[in-house]
């Protein structure tokens, strides 16, 4: 399991410039993007031990940021 945080510029790349356009005209996008942010922190701290947490508790974070992950890429992925 890698101990690398998943931050959104590193997974889209090809999407950074888009991504930082939304994050100022968008609001929808600008708070989904944040919450993926916090989430993100919050898997890589348990993932660290920074902050253990209880595996089922783990899983769920990860789910929920793939879903936030997923509602970002399609929105990027829009023409």
């Amino acid at each position: 399991m890698s101990h690398t945080p998943h931050e959104l510029h590193e997974e889209f790349p090809e999407f950074a410039e888009k991504m930082t356009e939304l994050k100022t005209s968008d609001a929808h996008f600008a708070k989904l993007a944040d919450e993926y942010h916090e989430l993100n922190r919050a898997v890589h701290r348990a993932e660290t031990n920074v902050e253990p947490m209880e595996e089922l508790a783990e899983v769920e974070l990860r789910k929920k940021r793939a879903h936030l992950k997923d509602e970002i890429y399609a929105i990027l992925s829009k023409g």
